[in-house]
């Protein structure tokens, strides 16, 4: 039978579990949009542009086992898709991008959409393929499948040229291609040494007051880190990403990060900390307080990727592997020395406790009646949502506040744009995650800048009937930085946005509007909101936001943003700042 490369290329993407792909029709592509259409596996999402295409692709592999994967046309199509596809990169994520390409059967020049994305997309794929066969197209897809998720995971793109996608020949062969992508990809992460898991034993074993540091890297691992932290007795820390590695009701869980960064919590649980077992994490800026964070000498680091190993904190033992296998070995090995149980660490945990509960309620003292208050906001959230719902934030402070005041109970459950920080992630992101569990509830938290920049795409989640819910914390500012402004010189008339009128962008993307004005009005607001997403209708929420208080991660990044000045820029500023709050 004979067959195009499109309908090849379709084929391909089922056998790899691709349940939706994001993007826009074009020229270029148009065939492959064709043959998705006739699909029963796949849905094909429209998307109103090709950036927020992208921040959906890397949600989708956020939230499911399936890979999140774009359709989009060259040029234009992929350098608006290329802040998403840089941030999967940046994060971790397995993403996989099919590109159309220029037509390569003439000699022509000038062509529409002609440009070399091979050297455009050097540095932020993990690889880059221009189809140059039909014969190539199905193993290709399945090698880019295989790269994306193997080691640490990240964005794959294949550029499949426009002749190509017309084309037919007789397709019998290429249909039998041996080695279909469903085998298991821990063939290649499972390999690691055993005398360094039996020497990381030794060092947890004789530290006194071990602690535990986890990052996205151990979602899958969550039960295996729970079992290590109770057999030791350890407190468990996390980074942003890694906000969802681990429970925040176990007993062990402290705070986002440890030590000055941290809420009391994590200060105290940590203070002092003799061995530290640091899991699926880079030790980034964000991860680190911009790299203020202390480490202890005995530090023993476990990644899936060995390039991450000694760059900003030496590590006394270091350990390539699958976080989950590794895990795994160090438990056996904790066992075999007669660690078999866990031990008390009931003084620990009631420590942790009175410490979550004094900064909870400190966020409690008085309801606001002219304002809603980060704290009364995220334990009316956290009273409405089921357990297992997934909650988005965008950069700045919605993931400073949610990571220090919205507990996540299961893994998976948070995402969140980290070390790539793009604004404009949460709208989009909150909409691939509704699509990829339409049965859980689905929120995402966004200020008003990142509302402006990406607001639109709720076009989709109506077209599409998905019922999510969009809190904006609404003060007219880009909050983190002008906070930042406003501690350092008293002056943030840069990061004044104009005024936007919430309700009236809400209507026309034909989306339920609901207004907090303060304390009082939040849990009834939530509770309506909830009831709207079952029959199907988005909403978005206006939250008449007070950020007076900062959030300790706030705090953290004002302290090594100053940092960052020399001495006499410091005292510069500081006498500016001095005679602004002299003059008010």
């Amino acid at each position: 039978m004979k067959q195009s490369g499109a309908y090849l290329t379709v084929y391909a993407l089922e056998q790899i579990g691709v349940q939706k792909t994001f993007g826009i029709p074009g020229t270029h592509n148009i065939e492959i949009y064709n043959q998705l259409n006739n699909s029963l596996h796949i849905e094909a999402v429209l998307v109103t542009h090709e950036g927020a295409g992208a921040y959906m692709a890397d949600a989708a592999s956020r939230t499911t086992d399936s890979i999140g994967t774009m359709v989009v046309g060259p040029a234009a199509g992929v350098t608006q898709a290329i802040t998403g596809i840089a941030a999967a990169k940046f994060d971790g994520i397995p993403m996989l991008v099919i590109s159309g390409g220029i037509r390569r059967d003439n000699n022509k020049s000038y062509k529409l959409h002609q440009l070399d994305l091979g050297k455009m997309l050097d540095g932020i794929v993990k690889k880059y393929t221009l189809v140059k066969s039909l014969d190539e197209i199905i193993p290709n897809i399945f090698e880019a499948y295989k790269i994306a998720m193997e080691g640490e995971p990240g964005p794959v793109f294949i550029e499949i040229p426009e002749e190509l996608q017309t084309a037919r020949k007789d397709v019998g062969s290429l249909l039998k291609f041996p080695g279909l992508p469903k085998q298991n990809l821990d063939d290649n992460n499972n390999l690691f040494d055993i005398d360094s898991v039996k020497r990381a034993v030794e060092l947890l074993l004789k530290a006194k007051n071990p602690g535990i540091y986890v990052g996205w890297g151990a979602v899958d691992a969550f039960e295996e880190t729970k079992k290590i932290a109770e057999l030791l007795g350890a407190p468990v820390s996390t980074t942003f990403q890694g906000l969802c590695a681990f429970p925040a009701n176990h007993p062990l869980h402290t705070s986002i990060g440890y030590g000055a960064m941290a809420t009391p919590a994590g200060q105290n649980a940590f203070k002092n900390c003799d061995c530290l077992l640091a899991v699926g994490l880079r030790f980034s800026e964000l991860a680190t307080n911009g790299f203020r964070l202390q480490v202890p000498d005995n530090m023993i680091h476990i990644d899936i990727n060995p390039k991450v190993f000694n760059k900003n904190y030496n590590a006394k033992i270091t350990i390539e592997g699958d976080a989950k296998l590794v895990l795994t070995a160090i438990i056996k090995e904790l066992e075999s020395r007669g660690r078999k149980e866990p031990v008390n660490y009931s003084k620990l945990s009631d420590n942790i406790k009175n410490n979550k509960l004094a900064y909870k309620q400190s966020w409690l003292k008085k309801v606001n009646e002219h304002f809603v208050s980060p704290g009364f906001f995220f334990n009316a959230l956290r009273n409405a949502l089921n357990d297992d719902a997934i909650v988005v934030t965008d950069v700045g402070n919605p993931t400073y506040y949610t990571s220090e005041l919205f507990p996540v109970h299961k893994p998976g459950q948070f995402i969140c744009p980290t070390d790539f920080n793009c604004m404009g992630y949460g709208v989009p992101a909150t909409i691939a995650a509704k699509f990829m569990n339409k049965s859980k509830q689905v929120i995402g938290i966004v200020d008003g800048g990142a509302f402006i920049m990406s607001g639109l795409e709720l076009v989709t989640a109506f077209t599409y009937k998905l019922g999510v819910i969009i809190f904006v914390f609404h003060n007219s500012e880009l909050g983190a930085i002008s906070q930042f402004q406003e501690s350092t010189i008293n002056h943030k008339d840069e990061s004044i946005i104009s005024e936007i009128d919430v309700k009236g962008v809400t209507e026309a993307v034909h989306a339920q509007h609901i207004q907090i004005l303060n304390d009082i009005d939040t849990s009834g607001a939530i509770k309506e909101a909830l009831m709207h997403t079952k029959q199907g209708e988005n909403v978005v929420i206006d939250v008449n936001i007070d950020y007076s208080r900062k959030t300790y991660l706030a705090q953290g990044k004002v302290k090594t943003n100053m940092s960052r000045f020399p001495v006499i820029e410091k005292i510069r500023m500081l006498i500016k700042a001095g005679k602004r709050h002299i003059v008010e």
